[in-house]
């Protein structure tokens, strides 16, 4: 009889080796990341903008309200007002270049006209007083608070690399008793004057440095979250925007249909009539045993006319060109123009159709009105990102200048500058115009790559 063996199988638990956990590399790695540079320069920046805004906010209110007695003084507010605008356009850029947060712009400043028109838009413009809110709040935050961080950054830096200043300057302090002692720090009668003290000063400082970036982060949030509260549109203008592109959709889509019933009416449709009269004349002339080539030869030439303006109404709905791209559609819409035209096109990213479509025809009336109206012989036509969301279309000629402003054009137009503005905001997108007399002009159409939904 053969013994049998029994093998014991060790089934207790082995310790998985120690690895290195995401946290503790991002504490590791967070000095060296350029989001913490950034974040500092934004501090920086906010610290020194801080203390300009404070001045901006005690001079100019408070010397507005003082002369507010005098008429001067009246006119003098509303700018104070106003210029909070532009505070708010700063510290946006500001945002979006160092914190990486895009902020949506309020709506533009459309007063009323006449002095009283002027004057009541700037006191009753919410955006500029939440504008000059937020100069006020971040003006505390980025000299009070930033002054504290920068310090704490300053003094860890310092203290990090103070080994080396030791060793180099080799500081002396003198205690009450006149003893001598190399050392640049104390705390009361204990003095950093060895190696071993010094180093461990430095590694205090060197742990400082990992655990300020996270400090930043911290005050930068705020900073940001104070932006996205008080520099973006409130619902309320948010809804008024909605209600505006709305209007001008349906009055675009409006005028389109218009355009194409007219266009039907007016050419495919009278082409049409003339085939079937001439080929109504053609059977009859058979019929009679004459001979109709020369109406069928019409008939023919007639058809090749009405394909072709058929071809061309499709094209103002939707041009070709655009299904294999945007870049494409302006090189047709280039070699077209009777002007000569450079295109430079630098997106990566296509656009949604939607935004190859505004774009494409923003740029086809532009150089309409520039072959039209400009007295030019050089376009140039730029397509470029802006930021990670954005691309901005200019056009630029060398002509004699003189182009109205959008908001100058007539009311209710749904072509010309003031319509390409609209078409622009049904998409959350924005229109300048530099256009001084006798030129050069650029206008550029800033839109977004997706359409918001």
């Amino acid at each position: 009889m053969t013994e049998s063996s029994t093998e014991v199988l060790d089934v207790a638990p082995r310790s998985a080796p120690v690895a290195v956990g995401p946290g503790l590399r991002a504490v590791a790695l967070a000095p060296f990341q350029a989001r913490t540079w950034k974040e500092l320069g934004y501090l920086i920046a906010a610290s020194v903008l801080g203390s300009f805004g404070i001045g901006y906010l005690y001079l100019g209110l408070g010397g507005g309200l003082f002369f507010a007695v005098l008429v001067v003084g009246v006119p003098v507010l509303a700018l104070v007002i106003l210029g909070g605008r532009v505070w708010a356009a700063v510290y946006r850029a500001l945002v979006r270049t160092l914190l990486d947060t895009e902020l949506d712009p309020p709506p533009p400043f459309r007063p009323k006209r006449g002095l009283i028109g002027f004057l009541t838009g700037a006191f009753t413009d919410l955006a500029a007083w939440r504008a000059l809110a937020f100069l006020f709040v971040q003006s505390l935050l980025g000299v009070v608070i930033g002054y504290f961080v920068l310090v704490a950054v300053a003094m860890a830096v310092f203290t990090a690399i103070s080994p080396i200043f030791w060793a180099i300057v080799r500081p002396v302090n003198v205690d009450a008793d006149g003893v001598e002692h190399q050392s640049m720090v104390q705390f009361d009668d204990f003095y950093f004057d060895t190696w071993p003290r010094v180093l461990g000063l430095g590694a205090v400082g060197v742990l400082g440095c990992f655990v300020l970036p996270w400090l930043i982060r911290v005050v930068c949030l705020v900073h940001r979250q104070v932006a996205i509260w008080l520099l973006t549109p409130t619902n309320r203008e948010r809804m008024s925007q909605l209600r505006e592109s709305r209007r001008v959709a349906v009055e675009d889509s409006a005028a389109t249909l218009r355009r194409v019933e007219r266009d039907l009416h007016d050419g495919a449709q009278a082409r049409l009539v003339t085939i079937a009269m001439a080929l109504g004349r053609a059977e009859e002339r058979v019929a009679r045993g004459g001979d109709a080539s020369d109406l069928i030869a019409d008939a023919h030439s007639s058809s090749k006319e009405a394909l072709v303006e058929l071809r061309e109404l499709v094209r103002g709905i939707h041009p070709p060109a655009l299904e294999l791209g945007l870049e494409p559609a302006l090189e047709t819409l280039a070699a077209r123009c009777a002007v000569l035209v450079e295109l430079r096109f630098e997106l990566i990213a296509r656009p949604s159709p939607a935004i190859e479509a505004i774009a494409y025809f923003s740029v086809a009336e532009l150089l309409t009105n520039v072959v039209r109206h400009a007295d030019a012989n050089h376009v140039l036509v730029s397509v470029v990102p802006t930021g990670a969301r954005l691309l901005t279309v200019t056009v630029r000629d060398n002509g004699i200048g003189g182009a109205p402003r959008p908001d100058a054009a007539m009311p209710g137009a749904g072509t010309g500058l003031a319509g390409l503005a609209a078409r622009a905001g049904t998409v959350d997108g924005t229109m300048t115009v530099d256009s001084p007399p006798g030129g050069p002009t650029a206008i550029a159409l800033t839109l977004p790559l997706v359409e918001p939904r």
